[in-house]
């Protein structure tokens, strides 16, 4: 898709709002009694959501606007889904909560990873491990912007980062493990099983989903990359 939009005349911080505006979508269907429609809308969100990224190296216009911005965006459409099923399954405030955090590790696990792997590779430092020195803008993007971005994501963001960053080791020689499990076994995976759980009527099954696969993986991945 990525290939596809990459001579197009779509920015990348469209895609970005696509898949944002899609989750909200979502959230407000699973709200008005659709959950299968809302679910496998679900899978194309996190389709979108990985092209935004790939189309700005691409194009070789890295944004820390665009990474920032897209941390936010995720974050609030997790937190409508999130909301919209624990209104339809009568899940508690405290449990939605840790629903939500679950899935927001996951995020920093995987991402975690992908910057390492990015910096070996590519030597792409848009996104860094430690986002709390403020960065410089791109040429292709205003400072005034990245500034209050990057106050955002340190006020509400950063600390998921830090925690990560605490609990894992050095990782695996070339990260492919890693990688492989934290994105195999992540949020866009787990959006087809929930697709099947919406599908087959299973929904109640969401919780052992999120929290025992995310909880599963966490502790795979921190054990391996600190053997």
């Amino acid at each position: 898709m990525a290939n596809f939009l990459k001579e197009k005349p779509i920015s990348v911080m469209q895609v970005t709002n696509i898949h944002f505006v899609l989750s909200l979508y979502c959230a407000w269907l699973i709200f008005e009694g659709s959950p299968i429609l809302a679910c496998s809308l679900l899978i194309v969100k996190g389709v979108i959501d990985a092209v935004d990224g790939e189309l700005a190296r691409m194009r070789e216009r890295p944004s820390h606007v665009g990474r920032y911005w897209d941390t936010v965006a995720d974050t609030l459409g997790l937190v409508a889904v999130m909301w919209a099923f624990a209104t339809v399954l009568n899940w508690e405030v405290v449990f939605t909560g840790a629903m939500i955090l679950a899935t927001l590790f996951q995020y920093s696990l995987f991402n975690h990873y992908s910057i390492l792997m990015r910096a070996l590779g590519s030597g792409d430092d848009t996104s860094r491990i430690d986002e709390r020195v403020r960065p410089v803008a791109h040429p292709w993007e205003k400072q005034s912007n990245v500034n209050f971005l990057h106050f955002i994501y340190l006020c509400f963001f950063s600390w998921q980062d830090r925690i990560i960053s605490a609990l894992t080791g050095k990782g695996s020689e070339n990260l492919v493990f890693e990688l492989t499990v934290s994105s195999s076994l992540g949020y866009g995976a787990q959006s087809i099983v929930i697709f099947l759980l919406a599908l087959t009527q299973n929904l109640d099954y969401l919780p052992h989903l999120v929290l025992g696969v995310n909880g599963s993986l966490m502790a795979l991945v921190i054990l391996r990359s600190r053997i």
